[in-house]
């Protein structure tokens, strides 16, 4: 069984299938786990948990404003106008990703926002952005960071800057969220998209602002198209209703927890994958519990 089938078992809300860095087993977490071992977890800030319910299912999506803070920013205002609800998924893609958010086809002209300049990357100082490297964190060229997978230039590299910070941004890796755009890299506006297996080849092209902690068989599970000779999909898959966690009511409002990667068994877990020279999209899935 390889690491992307066991990602499938991302859409159960409550548990996440994990796969050990070289092994086949599966392993599942609940809030028991949690409470047993609070230290090795970290809670989800409501303003950054994204509940999307689309008419194949949910998806709970985590974003890092660190990342691409002015895409977060935007891509909240879109969904507390209430934008991207009744938006369709127009361009979905066989292993790769599935497209949606079309405001402007849906809500017209007068609903959209202004388009943004890209953040292909982010700039950061590792001492107080920390990632979880695969490797020494002065040679190391990717890692985990707050369970997200992360590309970064060598730490070593801060020293020689003007500005004493790396280059950093996260890769398109299966159930990464990311903005879509056309050829002007300072187009991107509603239009998002999510990595439904792998979407390595638009890295630091495309700005990706957060990840799908659960969905991604959802997601996988979109409606294919536009067909091969171009017609637009028939009766595709439609976002329903998109809300940031903050925003619901109490008693509705999922509560998310991700696993750190700065523990033992994490850290040794990483040294593995540097010595064995394990792609970034292919380390173990980082579990989550979704409450």
């Amino acid at each position: 069984m390889t690491l992307r089938t066991l990602m499938s078992g991302l859409a159960v809300m409550g548990f996440v299938a994990c796969a050990g860095a070289q092994t086949e087993t599966e392993m599942t977490y609940t809030m028991a786990d949690v409470e047993a071992s609070p230290d090795a977890w970290r809670s989800v800030d409501p303003e950054n948990l994204v509940v999307m319910d689309t008419s194949k299912g949910q998806i709970v999506i985590e974003l890092l404003p660190v990342a691409a803070p002015a895409h977060v920013d935007q891509f909240r205002n879109y969904i507390r106008a209430g934008l991207y609800d009744g938006t369709e998924f127009h361009r979905v893609i066989k292993g790769f990703m599935a497209q949606g958010g079309d405001v402007l086809a849906t809500h017209g002209e007068d609903k959209m926002l202004e388009p943004l300049d890209s953040e292909f990357f982010f700039r950061r100082d590792p001492a107080e952005v920390s990632i979880d490297t695969v490797g020494p964190a002065d040679t190391a060229d990717d890692g985990l960071y707050l369970g997200f997978p992360m590309k970064t230039q060598p730490g070593f590299l801060a020293e020689m800057s003007k500005d004493g910070l790396v280059e950093s941004w996260i890769p398109h890796c299966p159930g990464v969220l990311s903005t879509a755009r056309t050829d002007d890299p300072n187009s991107g506006n509603a239009q998002f998209f999510l990595i439904s297996e792998d979407g390595r080849h638009l890295d630091y092209k495309y700005t990706a602002k957060g990840r799908a902690l659960t969905g991604l068989d959802v997601i996988q599970a979109i409606k294919l198209g536009p067909t091969p000779d171009g017609y637009p999909i028939a009766n595709p898959d439609v976002v329903l209703k998109v809300q940031v966690a903050a925003d619901m009511a109490e008693a509705d409002r999922p509560k998310a927890f991700v696993q750190r990667t700065d523990t033992a068994d994490w850290l040794a877990r990483l040294d593995e994958a540097d010595s064995q020279r394990t792609p970034i999209c292919d380390l173990p899935t980082v579990p989550v519990v979704v409450e």
